[in-house]
């Protein structure tokens, strides 16, 4: 079985045909049907079912899909690892990771980095939830991926700090003036929800919180993405809790910022499915270091540094 034929069944399977998978692989179609009857009798069955009009997978095949797939990427991830590492011109890292943290802080770490390493291009993979994020991690679509920790992972996990969640008003809003606040303070108050908000032993970590400070939040919208979320608090819709980095990065200074007390925060980490070398490596490493001096950066009464999804810490 040769990683050739693996791409040919792929190519087969994503057009739906021979003739037109021939036509992209620039190969005659009886070179491509003999490749995959080789394949076939590898394995030691039918993987495709020849019909009229096109093909489709048999069960066999449908077992042996997301194993070629995943060979294929891996192999992919090799040699643009392999270029990566050498510095070759054309070498890529991919990188994957949630909206809110492409948006608020890997902007000026990739600016670092084309200066410092033209030569390997930076190709992002952006993604809603940490879930999926966890999952195309897994299936091999990205070199590495920049989010929280995931709770069960056999790779390697790389912690690169912590981001602080604030929460978010207008500026003409009573707190506005004020650099912290007790949750207490807010039962009265509307909230903008974020669909990433994590999810604590089952139940969603503001409703845990607001519950422990004796109240239920009132939700007037929920939201599909931070950025959405913290424009809708900052033209007074309702509170928002966010990432500061967000806010900053994504959103601009437009609104006030609060520190709950006592703080929240969430850690960062690089995580992947094998040991992380070369440009990987470089990544990580320049990554963290932008997150150390990021958070040792001094901010102003009101306007604190800092997604909704993943554990969030109280700190004491």
């Amino acid at each position: 079985m040769s990683l050739r034929q693996m791409e040919y069944f792929l190519t087969v399977v994503e057009e739906s045909s021979f003739t037109r998978a021939a036509q992209h692989l620039h190969v005659t179609q009886p070179a491509l049907s003999h490749q995959i009857k080789a394949l076939e009798r590898t394995v030691g069955g039918p993987l495709l079912e020849r019909l009229p009009r096109g093909v489709r997978l048999t069960a066999m095949g449908r077992a042996f899909l997301p194993h070629a797939e995943r060979s294929v990427r891996s192999a992919a991830q090799a040699r643009r690892a392999a270029r990566a590492a050498a510095g070759a011109q054309g070498g890529e890292l991919h990188i994957a990771t949630v909206h809110a943290i492409a948006v608020g802080i890997l902007p000026d770490v990739f600016a670092r980095w084309r200066a410092d390493r033209p030569g390997v291009a930076l190709v992002l993979h952006e993604y809603a939830t940490t879930e999926a994020l966890e999952e195309q991690i897994e299936r091999g679509n990205a070199d590495l991926a920049v989010g929280h920790p995931p709770a069960r992972w056999s790779g390697p996990v790389v912690p690169i700090g912590a981001e602080d969640i604030v929460l978010v008003v207008p500026f003409d809003d009573p707190l506005a003036g004020r650099a912290s606040v007790r949750l207490q303070e807010l039962a009265d108050r509307f909230w903008v929800r974020c669909a990433m908000e994590p999810v604590v032993e089952g139940s969603p970590f503001l409703d845990r919180a607001c519950a422990r400070a004796g109240f239920t939040p009132r939700t007037v919208v929920r939201t599909e993405h931070t950025s959405t979320a913290v424009r809708m608090a900052a033209a007074g819709v309702g509170v928002a809790a966010a990432p500061a980095h967000v806010v900053r990065g994504a959103v601009g200074e437009d609104c006030a910022l609060l520190t709950v007390d006592p703080p929240w925060r969430r850690e960062l980490a690089v995580f992947s499915r094998v040991a992380l070398t070369g440009a990987a490596a470089a990544f990580t490493e320049l990554l963290a270091e932008a997150r150390r001096t990021g958070e040792s950066a001094p901010t102003s009464p009101g306007r604190p540094r800092a997604d909704c999804g993943g554990p969030v810490q109280v700190m004491p």
